[in-house]
């Protein structure tokens, strides 16, 4: 949560935050902020984000180009995630509705449930999508051994957290963001089982920037609603395929493109 303090610190010196004063340079930024309990997965239990990386983060993000690629897997807050026994990581999926109005999500993939069905091998969110590759099943047959191999060498998972941002340019009122954030932990549900459990501090927050204006018809609110729960689902999906397999100290997480490959 330390990392908040830098981004708190970046806005307040460009006077971005809610006036408080007389004084234009009286703000208060206010910075919502979640972490992911990831502490001790890389073999130091004190090694986590601070000040310092939240600043640097604001500033990457200030420098980067509208509509620059987003680096997804084990980057970021992803760098220690992980998703049931899987490497999880960074994800992120938008779109362009019908009405012109854009719905993205970004996730942090990172909890106690499995994005994988032992059953099968195919990932939980791929199934809700409807574009389903089997993996062959000698194929299946080893990748369980090797996630059995793996979680015999690792200690239980005390705590998770399975994180994402759901932002859309469509002018909404703050119940109307409140609801989309709500909505949108059904994304998670498809594609983590179980989820939302008391191991999780599953969290999700809406936003969004008011430059397109709703249909004034009293149900346009749900085609966003609807994205955004897809959204959530397909961004945990791409981040447990963009994440690479790690082995260290702190334990061992095999990848989904290690075990299955990455078609």
């Amino acid at each position: 949560l330390d990392a908040a303090s830098g981004v708190m610190a970046w806005l307040e010196e460009r006077g971005r935050g809610v006036p408080v004063g007389t004084d234009p340079a009286h703000v208060v930024p206010v910075v919502p902020a979640a972490c992911v309990f990831d502490l001790g997965r890389g073999g130091d239990f004190r090694a986590r984000p601070d000040a310092a990386m939240g600043r640097a983060a604001v500033e990457a993000a200030a420098a980067s180009e509208p509509g620059a690629r987003v680096p997804e897997g084990g980057v970021g807050a992803g760098t220690g995630a992980v998703a049931g026994g899987l490497k999880g990581g960074v994800g992120t999926a938008s779109t362009v509705l019908g009405s012109g109005i854009t719905v993205a999500a970004l996730v942090v993939a990172n909890a106690a449930g499995s994005a994988l069905d032992p059953e099968t091998g195919v990932l939980y969110g791929e199934l809700h999508q409807g574009r389903v590759e089997y993996p062959r099943e000698r194929v299946h047959e080893a990748a369980r051994r090797r996630l059995a191999e793996a979680a015999a060498d690792n200690a239980p998972p005390p705590l998770n957290t399975t994180l994402a941002v759901v932002a859309t340019d469509a002018d909404l009122s703050k119940a109307q963001a409140q609801k989309l954030a709500g909505t949108a932990h059904d994304g998670i549900a498809r594609a983590v089982r179980p989820v939302h459990l008391l191991h999780d501090g599953d969290t999700v927050f809406a936003l969004a920037t008011g430059t397109r204006p709703l249909d004034a018809h009293p149900l346009a609110l749900n085609e966003v609603l609807a994205a955004g729960a897809d959204l959530v689902t397909r961004a945990i999906v791409r981040a447990v395929r963009a994440a690479g397999s790690v082995e260290g100290p702190g334990g061992v997480w095999p990848s989904y493109g290690e075990l299955y490959g990455t078609a």
